[in-house]
């Protein structure tokens, strides 16, 4: 029996809620939690009827798809699991699940050649992986950098549904500097991950300005019955051309840093760029060499020129350079009192 992505949501939500043993499940709690889920993930506000809830709860007890899940009633009201350590999610593959998974890498990796799913290799890989790990119980032999249970992750399915559909959003957010939280009134345009953290680039109508908001600094999204707002300033394709990381300003240009990298970096560096416009200047003769990379000065560019320490000396502009110095030397002093 296919089961629609509607229908997919409610089991993998009553999965968590039956999964979740410091609290008792009555039938209506299952409907709330998944009317709930459905208006986060879909946008959906319609709701589900304790008919529909019913019928999940017999197909996820039923081999229809599977699951076999072994759901009982106790003291005549109350749901769970009978095991506790069971969950839909634990479930191996199929032969059916593997082969049907299987000929979609097999197709992914046909476009592997074309320009527009060069991204996709790591992706395509992975899933290669999973797969052989899955039907061999093999260990894994590709590993991908990933921070697991990170903050704010939940929200990426909403929050692309929510950019789709040019629904205006009221966000709660926090930073780690307030002490209180902001309301915003936004149109979403983007969702971008940098180094594990994801962020959110909208227009907040209060001032029509661009904003980037970290996702596991958000504390609530709801829709916002407010015409969804364009801003042709911010151009999605190129916006990020000229800077590492996400920190930019509609009209910020950017800047040419030129810096030396030692004799142990250099290679580093060469092999994995700063940024896609790095170039090379100069070579020296004891292995050390001078780039340049054309990048909006922010946060990220001093973390990223730090993270090498004494590897990399920067050159120009003179406020990057002395900027740099400055943090180098405040770090320095923490350490000039031995414990």
């Amino acid at each position: 029996m296919p089961a629609n992505k509607n229908a997919l949501i409610r089991y993998k939500t009553i999965d968590n809620c039956l999964r979740n043993r410091y609290r008792r499940w009555t039938l209506d709690d299952l409907v709330d939690a998944c009317c709930e889920a459905l208006y986060d993930m879909e946008g959906i506000t319609k709701g589900v009827s304790v008919r529909t809830v019913q019928s999940d709860i017999q197909i996820m007890r039923s081999d229809k798809l599977g699951y076999n899940a072994p759901i009982e009633v106790y003291d005549h009201k109350y749901y769970r699991y009978s095991d506790a350590d069971y969950s839909i999610t634990n479930m191996p593959l199929t032969q059916n699940d593997y082969d049907l998974m299987q000929e979609a890498v097999d197709m992914l990796r046909q476009l592997e050649g074309f320009d527009q799913f060069t991204e996709m290799a790591d992706m395509v890989s992975r899933l290669q992986d999973n797969l052989a790990i899955s039907r061999t119980g093999r260990k894994a032999i590709i590993h991908f950098d990933s921070v697991p249970n990170l903050k704010g992750l939940s929200l990426l399915n909403p929050l692309y549904n929510y950019i789709v559909k040019r629904q205006t959003l009221c966000i709660h957010y926090k930073t780690f500097k307030a002490d209180t939280q902001q309301e915003f009134i936004v149109s979403p345009y983007l969702l971008k991950e940098f180094r594990n953290r994801w962020f959110l680039f909208c227009d907040n109508a209060a001032n029509h300005k661009l904003y980037n908001l970290a996702l596991d600094r958000i504390i609530d999204v709801k829709p916002a019955d407010i015409t969804f707002q364009d801003n042709p300033d911010f151009d999605t394709d190129n916006f990020f051309d000229d800077i590492i990381g996400v920190s930019k300003n509609i009209g910020d240009t950017p800047k040419t840093i030129r810096f030396r990298s030692n004799s142990e970096q250099t290679n580093y560096i060469i092999t994995k760029p700063l940024h896609k416009s790095q170039r090379i200047i100069t070579k020296g003769d004891d292995g050390s060499c001078i780039f340049e990379i054309d990048v909006v000065v922010n946060f990220e560019l001093f973390s990223v020129l730090m993270s090498y320490g004494s590897g990399i000396e920067v050159l120009s502009p003179q406020d990057v350079r002395e900027e740099i110095s400055n943090r180098f030397k405040i770090a320095a002093s923490i350490y000039e009192t031995l414990l």
